[in-house]
């Protein structure tokens, strides 16, 4: 039975064949407007949709199966002017993909990125027949247009936007398919011997999101000592920090050395997502991964600060578990950290240290016995 994805009072446009949807950020930006994609998908089926994004999210995407039948890259994406002043007006690249898209006479452009003061004009000069999306008071209006407020979970942000468009699903949570090359890619790293795969990810874009790299050892060792194996991932900026971790861990747990490693740097998206879909548990920061492990149907055991999990945070416990910093006040200056439209300081300390390795082991191992 079909849900209505949120409650508005505008139902379908008519005469809709083609949308374009403008989605860039990183993979959990990307994955927060998945279940509104689908909305849209469902209700003007067969309708062709495109997804306008950036490199790295359509590279993830490539060759996946989704409510999208293009995705195509916007080369210079409808962010903040750069230091020069340039914008994706400058860019000829792009001139020329927004021309092929007005060529194409799209029926629905919907914004499903931010508050719009950058990315409206770039919805509005596709000169489709109807556009929705989100709008700050310095945005350029839409047709059907919802407030930004900043402080609401991402998730139901873009359901409400696709609402606007009379757009309704029964799939309310980000679902992501792995494909065969990514088992392909993550196999070599996976132990037959070990109990299952426990996934560590101890980055974050913002450095104050991020777990103290002690932490996350202890809680690899304890694991690892358990029969699991252990495998850090990250970025290639994440290398050093993941190896250092898996460095520590093994020499808390001598005898379980053989079950702990680190792949950070040394997989690409495929690699990524078939181990975040080959495990069996995620411990993890607010992050890209672990929300593309939740998209996966792995489960996770996570740290968030308090603010962020209004905005990003798992809905349900059953697979989810989280553990909170409610830290308000930076804890080098003591500076408010929870506005959203500006840094309070220019600390990047973590803000969520004060997260006990307690508290995350409990979680990973009642996840780990299907509690």
């Amino acid at each position: 039975m079909m849900a209505r994805a949120a409650h508005g009072e505008d139902g379908p446009f008519d005469g809709v064949e083609r949308i374009a949807v403008l989605r860039g950020g990183g993979i959990g930006d990307l994955l927060s407007a998945l279940p509104a994609l689908e909305a849209l998908s469902e209700t003007y089926r067969p309708t062709h949709l495109t997804l306008l994004t950036t490199p790295l999210l359509a590279a993830l995407l490539q060759d996946r199966p989704g409510p999208w039948d293009r995705v195509a890259v916007v080369p210079t994406f409808p962010e903040a002017p750069d230091a020069s002043g340039r914008t994706w007006r400058d860019d000829p690249r792009t001139g020329e993909l927004v021309s092929a898209l007005q060529a194409e006479r799209i029926g629905l452009a919907a914004q499903l990125h931010g508050g719009g003061k950058n990315s409206n004009p770039f919805v509005l000069a596709l000169g489709a027949a109807h556009t929705v999306g989100c709008s700050t008071p310095d945005a350029d209006p839409l047709e059907r247009q919802l407030a930004h407020v900043y402080y609401q979970r991402e998730v139901d942000r873009w359901l409400e936007v696709a609402a606007l468009a009379g757009a309704e699903t029964s799939h309310l949570e980000p679902r992501l398919t792995a494909v065969p090359a990514d088992a392909e890619a993550a196999a070599p790293w996976v132990q037959a011997e070990a109990r299952g795969l426990v996934v560590v990810h101890p980055g974050a874009t913002d450095p104050r999101r991020r777990w103290p790299a002690p932490r996350f050892a202890r809680v690899a060792a304890a694991l690892a000592d358990e029969g699991w194996q252990v495998l850090v991932v990250g970025d290639p900026g994440e290398r050093d920090l993941a190896e250092g971790i898996a460095h520590d861990a093994a020499g808390a747990a001598p005898s379980a050395a053989h079950l702990i490693g680190s792949a950070a740097g040394r997989t690409d998206l495929h690699g990524l997502v078939g181990l975040l879909d080959a495990a069996r548990l995620v411990v993890a920061n607010d992050s890209g991964p672990r929300h593309l492990a939740q998209a996966l149907g792995t489960p996770t055991a996570s740290v968030y600060w308090g603010p962020n999990l209004v905005n990003a945070g798992p809905r349900q416990r059953r697979m989810h578990r989280v553990q909170i910093s409610w830290r308000q006040l930076c804890p080098v200056c003591g500076a408010d950290g929870t506005d959203p439209f500006g840094r309070s300081c220019d600390h990047s300390e973590p803000w969520v240290s004060d997260v006990p390795v307690e508290g995350v082991l409990a979680d990973a191992r009642a996840l780990l016995a299907g509690r």
